[in-house]
């Protein structure tokens, strides 16, 4: 076999070629180093003294079907210059790994299209060889993200399994790539972050959250002199949740039997936008008729309608001049969840206005969201939490859609 086929085909130069064996379906090619090549792994010197040699088979990218292993005689020295005995390093895999730097490769390659479990089937491999191969290719690229550069971010919390275990997740919305994964939901989990970037010394502009006060007194802390941004769905969901929580104290409350029976099923009704209601399904005009008996769900919902033009106003002034008259209504309605929400929402106005200096949101980081649950689902869950980590940290250099 030439030595240009070993080193295009299996990432092999520097030794040279004895022969080739078949042992029980595997393809063995075993190899030398010639002596004259060998020098100290310590220091480099070439002036050693040979020691005898240990045999070493290494795992390498398959032929065709055939699992191929390279069987090399790695030769131990004794170094004249520094009197260290060591066994000489060989370029083409690491100290104490099985495989060759060309597997792990072809490994990550493969990483791309399948699942851990498949990849390690088709290469009849051991399930925690795959995966320890990511772990140390994402760990060399993503273990520490570059936050120098971080202009505008985006905070928040994701659900990463039951029992209300969740990480918080730090998103900069100029690359979409994700710079901090922290453990809990707290203003703790963000700690080695707000560490990191002191020491990075970026100058963060604006920041996209939730209404969290966990957030807020987090941002206001460490980042005083950047914009801080209540991101507008979390506005709009929190507004849709008390509504659906008022449909049902309606329900409870009245004593007509029609009533109930116009109220009863309107949920998904009322929190839909009114273009997304289906005309074959009658849900304009049940939706009209449950509206027409109860005015004070109709004033919660005309209310609601309202509520998302808070965001659409030409600047800010003209959108401070509408929430005010937003929350005027709502506090002169004489509905008490009304008056109680408008009264919430007076108090995170100035987040709330922020928007028209940045128009930025938690939206992207949502995306990241379904992207993770993609990533668990098709993995089928996973045990190891930091590797889950890493695996988010690359998240933005990968494509994850359902199979099979």
């Amino acid at each position: 076999m030439s030595t240009s086929l070993l080193y295009h085909g299996f990432g092999v130069r520097g030794y040279k070629y004895l022969r080739t064996e078949y042992q029980g379906g595997d393809l063995v090619l075993h190899l030398e180093q010639p002596r004259e090549s060998c020098c100290c792994s310590s220091c480099g010197s070439a002036d050693v003294v040979f020691r005898g040699a240990a045999e070493r088979r290494i795992r390498t990218v398959p032929l065709g079907r055939k699992p191929v292993w390279l069987a090399l005689s790695v030769p131990r020295v004794a170094c004249r210059n520094c009197q260290a005995v060591r066994q000489v390093k060989i370029g083409l895999a690491e100290s104490r790994l099985s495989y060759s730097k060309s597997f792990a490769r072809y490994a990550l390659e493969l990483s791309r299209h399948m699942t851990i479990k498949d990849v390690a089937v088709h290469l009849g491999i051991s399930w925690d060889v795959i995966k320890e191969i990511q772990r140390t290719d994402l760990q060399r690229r993503f273990a520490k993200p570059k936050l120098k550069h971080l202009r505008q971010i985006a905070i928040d919390e994701i659900s990463v399994g039951s029992g209300h275990r969740y990480m918080t997740v730090v998103l900069d919305l100029d690359s979409g790539a994700v710079v901090h994964v922290g453990d809990g939901k707290d203003a703790a989990a963000l700690e080695p972050f707000w560490k990191r970037l002191r020491a990075s010394r970026a100058k963060i502009e604006a920041v996209a959250t939730d209404m969290s006060l966990a957030f807020i007194s987090a941002v206001t802390a460490h980042l005083p002199n950047a914009t801080h941004v209540f991101d507008r769905f979390h506005v709009i969901k929190l507004f849709n949740d008390k509504l659906s929580a008022f449909r049902r104290e309606l329900h409870r409350e009245t004593t007509d039997k029609l009533h109930k029976d116009v109220l009863k099923g309107t949920r998904w009704l009322l929190l839909k936008r009114p273009e997304h209601l289906d005309p074959t399904r009658n849900e304009p005009q049940r939706l009209e008729e449950a509206l027409r008996l109860n005015q004070p769900l109709a004033t919660a919902y005309y209310l609601k309608e309202q509520l998302g033009e808070v965001w659409e106003q030409e600047d800010r002034e003209e959108g401070e001049l509408f929430l005010q008259d937003w929350l005027q209504q709502a506090e002169t309605s004489g509905i008490r969840m009304l008056h109680d929400f408008a009264k919430t929402l007076r108090f995170y106005a100035w987040g709330i206005l922020a928007y028209y200096d940045y128009p930025i949101s938690t939206g992207p980081l949502e995306g990241t969201n379904n992207k993770i649950k993609t990533m668990k689902r098709q993995a089928y869950g996973f045990r190891d939490q930091e590797f889950l980590k890493l695996k988010i940290y690359a998240l933005h250099q990968s494509k994850y859609a359902l199979v099979g």
